[in-house]
């Protein structure tokens, strides 16, 4: 794992108080789903980077129009 976030090809995004506080916002406003705070974190990171596909088999970022690459 260290040597991923020293290699140029990976973005390594530092947690903040804002970003966090914005994760937790975004979890609260989803009370009828099952998102971990984690998945909450993710997402709003990857909305920040403009990201769209993800890799991972967690539904939970398709419902929130994330396309994963991998099933």
């Amino acid at each position: 794992m260290r040597n991923a976030v020293h290699d140029p090809q990976w973005t390594v995004l530092p947690q903040s108080r804002t970003s966090l506080l914005d994760a937790l916002t975004f979890y609260e406003s989803r009370p009828d789903k099952a998102y971990s705070l984690t998945d909450c974190v993710s997402m709003q990171a990857m909305r920040r980077e403009g990201l769209t596909d993800v890799l991972s088999n967690d539904h939970h970022f398709t419902q929130e129009g994330f396309h994963i690459m991998f099933t």
